[in-house]
């Protein structure tokens, strides 16, 4: 890389030089006598001349390749995979079969454009209380890296804009190839979840993940859009599934972070309430869920209430499990709270696959 060098003879004089930012860009400001090699602009003062040299950080270049995988993991591609686990079988069932391969392509691909934009947007408002976390600190738009040249992977505008592009891309691709209720509905997710949870909520109240939990039903609502071009009762008990099982997959995660929220002043629940009390919300949350899992026997099958049952069956003694540990005060002893939190991803991605291959049964008999 070649280097900026100002020549100044000796019986010039002496030259310093500074630090300093102009327009917000670091640049090294050079002081001193007038000699050869000095560059002179037509405003300098006669025996001396300031110039502005950039410093290392500022004319380091970002690989392309860092870029792109930054961009990419600010979307939190493992929440998109647990969504898209719900919308696949959400469509087998509005379909009672197996629809399109057009139609499942454009409707998971326009499901994960929404939902990485939305995580793009909230990990760009949220950048703040991510530096303080020990959880998110290596975030791409927070964590410093040498590829970087010491600073940060990605820049606050680059989060946005790549936010706003995946947002418009998931609207007109599901709009044009798929139908425009199931455009708007991944819309209503991206807003809710933006506006609602991360910008309304999150950093309010306690209740904050119960309501804004609800922008992670939302592909339910999509996929079986997608498919039938309008939303049955179905699709609103599945969403319901969803919403009652969000508090305690994420209470959980919460109780094993609670110093990290706390350090970021995050209101969540097992922040502001006693181990016990969320011990018993995590219950009864899960009781709700359970229940609304059987709602869906009518029209789903009985083979699909068996596993609906037993899979409910293994949660809730899994809650009760962690309350009982809680209540003996041996909680902080054993990961009690992951090992629910862990439980309940295989449990909706359980659950959800019996969903599918019911769907794909002949439906009458099963």
């Amino acid at each position: 890389m070649a280097r900026n060098r100002c020549l100044v003879r000796p019986d010039m004089g002496r030259a310093t030089g500074t630090v300093t930012r102009v327009e917000g860009r670091p640049v090294t400001q050079v002081t001193g006598a007038i000699g050869p090699g000095t560059p002179v602009g037509p405003d300098a003062a006669a025996g001396s001349v300031t110039t502005s040299l950039p410093t290392a950080e500022a004319s380091f270049r970002r690989p392309t390749r860092l870029i792109a995988r930054s961009l990419f993991q600010l979307t939190k591609p493992r929440i998109i995979e647990l969504l898209l686990v719900t919308t696949l079988p959400t469509m087998l069932l509005a379909a009672r079969g197996l629809p399109s391969a057009k139609l499942i392509l454009v409707t998971l691909l326009g499901g994960a454009f929404a939902a990485g934009s939305a995580n793009t947007l909230n990990c760009y408002i949220d950048r703040d209380i991510d530096a303080v976390m020990r959880r998110t600190s290596r975030r791409p738009l927070v964590a410093r890296s040498p590829a970087a040249g010491g600073g940060a992977m990605i820049k606050p505008a680059e989060a946005l804009v790549s936010g706003i592009v995946l947002g418009a891309a998931a609207t007109l691709l599901l709009g044009l190839a798929a139908n425009w209720l199931s455009a708007v509905l991944a819309d209503g997710a991206i807003l809710f979840y933006v506006f609602v949870y991360t910008l309304g909520l999150k950093r309010r109240t306690a209740s904050n993940i119960v309501i804004g939990g609800a922008a992670g039903c939302f592909p339910v609502l999509v996929g079986w859009a997608a498919v039938t071009g309008k939303v049955s009762w179905p699709a609103v008990v599945l969403f319901a599934v969803i919403f009652f099982w969000t508090p305690p997959h994420f209470w959980a995660l919460a109780m094993k972070f609670r110093d990290d929220y706390a350090a970021a002043q995050v209101p969540m629940l097992p922040v502001v309430a006693a181990p016990a009390k969320v011990a018993r919300k995590i219950v009864s949350y899960s009781y709700a869920m359970v229940g609304a899992t059987l709602l869906l026997i009518p029209y789903a099958g009985w083979l699909y209430g068996c596993c609906a049952a037993g899979l409910g069956g293994w949660f809730l003694l899994e809650a009760h499990r962690l309350q009982a540990r809680i209540a003996s005060g041996n909680a902080g002893d054993a990961p009690a709270p992951m090992r629910l939190f862990h439980l309940s991803i295989a449990y909706l991605t359980l659950l959800f696959a019996a969903v599918a291959v019911t769907a794909l049964l002949p439906w009458q008999r099963w």
